[in-house]
């Protein structure tokens, strides 16, 4: 993983920064498409931060995909699975898709602006339907780090999944003061493998990892 951050900067000013390093590393000079996680399923009908429940679920099965035993689905669950499974799948190969503006359910540690809907200033970058990189303006509020911190733990004491551990060194430095600043986290064997025209990660690894 490459990861950095600018001072100063915010999630869109960033998203020119990941354009800057894929064209100044490869032959290839992708056209750059840039669309709201709103925009991301309008194909779909829908809008993702509206649908309830049980309308993802709907959408889902008429999108062929099996909804058996996936009643305990959050509609954040239903949204990844709609991603992953017919968004993502769908952008153009030789393209570079950024999608931003997240649900603010989805920001983890990313700064939410009040909107039509609550926002994550959080983006997503694929190349073709392979993710590079998940960059956002970084939160500063420790006291709303610490609830999504605790929030995230209900949910997984209800899935019936093991509690996180609070990061409370990164609670100290937030009330101790972030500056405004942005981050991001680009997987190099990802760009090196979408670069090369290589059909899996292990392929562009020195040392890849076979599971047995």
């Amino acid at each position: 993983m490459l990861e950095w951050y600018r001072l100063d900067y915010d999630y869109q000013r960033l998203m020119d920064d990941v354009v800057a390093l894929v064209n100044a590393v490869s032959d290839k000079v992708p056209e750059v498409v840039k669309i709201s996680y709103q925009e991301a399923f309008k194909s779909l009908g829908i809008n993702p931060h509206a649908a309830s429940e049980q309308q993802l679920m709907k959408l889902t099965e008429d999108q062929g995909i099996s909804v058996q035993g996936m009643g305990g689905m959050s509609r954040d669950d239903w949204l990844n699975l709609l991603m992953s499974h017919v968004i993502e799948p769908g952008f153009d190969e030789d393209k570079l898709t950024f999608v931003f503006d997240y649900p603010a359910s989805q920001a983890s540690l990313a700064k939410v602006r009040k909107d039509k809907y609550p926002l994550a200033e959080r983006f997503e970058v694929y190349w073709g339907g392979v993710e590079l990189a998940n960059g956002f303006t970084e939160l500063q509020d420790a006291d709303e780090q610490r609830w999504r911190f605790n929030y995230d733990n209900q949910r997984r004491n209800k899935a019936a999944l093991e509690e996180v551990p609070v990061d409370e060194n990164l609670l100290k430095a937030l009330e101790n003061g972030l500056p405004a600043c942005s981050g991001v986290a680009l997987g190099i064997d990802r760009l090196l493998m979408v670069m090369t025209g290589a059909s899996s990660i292990s392929e562009v690894m020195s040392f890849p990892v076979s599971k047995v």
